[in-house]
């Protein structure tokens, strides 16, 4: 294939992804460190993107040879993304706060949805609780950070840079226009074992428990809250909260815009797999979308379940 012609199957390629050339540029700009004008330069074709640097966009933004070429090889690129959310290292950081600003830039779309299938308490909704998010931190160390000594609770110190990226993360996520969770009937049940155990392992302290009791209780307040409203009370952005009746056994997720349809999937507390391929992306939503049928809507609607749902969860909380 003459240069000419896979370079501008690749330029196209990048105009896909951001269709406003003022948001390519910005892009650009902040992925390659580069001017304004070199980018322009580049888009023009007045130079050619050198190798090193269509390595770079591809890999970021999850471009395959399949797509440059228009050869098409059968397979489906998926990326793995490593996650240490007690010590990120600075490519992590880097990492999440290129999802907190993908996050406001997507947000510029009033039909972006996202949806969350659970079988636990998702990151959207913990980190506007301090010693629940804590108490996360604290399992996954305790799961898959520590390799000498077991740290109780007390001694779990989250760093300013972490707390900060937890609180522009929470506030970013609920400028999301409309969000639906799915959770697992169980997402509160077992939370509550985890704690449990733990206290009876002295690992966390009573005064401790209460802490985290206190937050749980705050929590299942503002979901309360969220539910009847049907919105994040913050933004009043759209929220459905699903209740599934059949057991969730990993977790699920999908952001759809006009630009970028990606979904990913959670596994071990450590990784997340991503696609965004076209098709696969596709299947993967009408097949998240189907979970709805055996799930029981408790926002605004059916308030018989939604007030047996958080008084169930209220019981649960109180016997902590």
């Amino acid at each position: 294939m003459e240069q000419n012609n896979w370079y501008d199957t690749f330029t196209e390629i990048l105009y896909k992804k951001y269709p406003k050339k003022k948001h390519l540029l910005k892009a650009l700009m902040d992925l390659l460190s580069l001017e304004r004008e070199a980018v322009y330069r580049r888009l023009r074709k007045e130079v050619f993107f050198s190798i090193h640097e269509i390595v770079t966009i591809a890999t970021a933004w999850n471009i395959s040879l399949d797509e440059i070429t228009r050869v098409d090889s059968g397979k489906i690129l998926f990326q793995l993304h490593h996650a240490n959310y007690f010590s990120p290292s600075k490519k992590e950081v880097d990492f999440m706060q290129f999802i907190i600003q993908s996050i406001y830039f997507i947000n510029n779309y009033p039909k972006t949805e996202f949806l969350d299938i659970c079988n636990k308490l998702p990151r959207q909704l913990i980190t506007g609780f301090e010693q629940i998010n804590k108490f996360y931190l604290f399992k996954w160390l305790y799961q898959h950070g520590i390799e000498v000594e077991t740290l109780p609770f007390a001694k779990i110190n989250i760093s300013e840079e972490n707390i900060k990226i937890t609180k522009d993360y929470n506030q970013a996520i609920k400028q999301v226009p409309n969000t639906n969770f799915i959770f697992d009937q169980r997402i509160f049940s077992s939370l509550i074992n985890d704690i449990q155990y733990f206290c009876s392992v002295y690992l966390i302290t009573d005064e401790e428990k209460e802490l985290i009791k206190k937050d749980l209780l705050a929590l299942i307040d503002y979901l309360w809250e969220v539910a009847n409203r049907g919105c994040y009370p913050e933004t009043q952005n759209k929220v459905n909260l699903y209740i599934s009746q059949l057991k969730i056994e990993t977790g699920y997720c999908y952001t759809v815009t006009p630009e970028l349809n990606v979904f990913y999937i959670h596994v071990f507390d450590m990784h997340e797999i991503y696609s965004f391929h076209s098709e696969m992306v596709s299947n993967f939503i009408s097949w998240m979308q189907l979970k709805k049928r055996a799930s029981i809507q408790i926002s605004e609607v059916d308030e018989k379940n939604r007030i047996e749902f958080f008084s169930k969860q209220r019981q649960l909380a109180e016997s902590l």
